[in-house]
């Protein structure tokens, strides 16, 4: 049965150390400023999935790609010289599409916008279909009755 908190501990456990290890720096002139935003380890503790951003061009991105991809080995050695479990996870790093989403949501949120500023300058040409209080009004009685 998996432990579930276990893997949350060990997951920020192994983000702390692969940040660390980063921010020392690889020998690898293809990284760039890459963020560590997450870390997933599956029921077992043997597969840590590392979510990354990388700030900079499309080019940058495919470089720090590649060079998180030739490290994996030694930051899997750093990570087993660093926590107290049996097995070492094994590495896969992903990147995060946070700054894809972001700008995707942006956009959406400015159509809406747009939207709204058309729908609103409508209304204020707009005019009643019928009489102006469409509401039911008491008879007015007559003195008469």
């Amino acid at each position: 049965m998996a432990d579930h908190g276990r893997a949350a501990k060990l997951g920020d456990r192994v983000k702390e150390i692969v940040a660390k290890r980063l921010e020392k720096g690889l020998r690898d002139p293809r990284l760039g400023f890459v963020t560590i935003t997450d870390v997933r380890m599956t029921g077992d503790l043997q597969h840590a999935s590392i979510f990354y951003t990388v700030y900079g061009t499309e080019q940058e991105r495919e470089d720090s790609a590649a060079a998180l991809k030739a490290a994996t080995g030694l930051l899997r050695t750093e990570v087993g010289r660093n926590i107290h479990a049996r097995l070492t996870p094994s590495l896969e790093f992903i990147p995060d599409a946070i700054p894809e989403n972001a700008a995707h949501v942006a956009d959406l949120l400015a159509q809406a916008r747009e939207r709204d500023e058309a729908a609103r300058a409508i209304a204020e040409r707009a005019s009643y279909a019928g009489d102006p209080d469409p509401y039911v009004q008491p008879r007015a009685r007559d003195d008469e009755e």
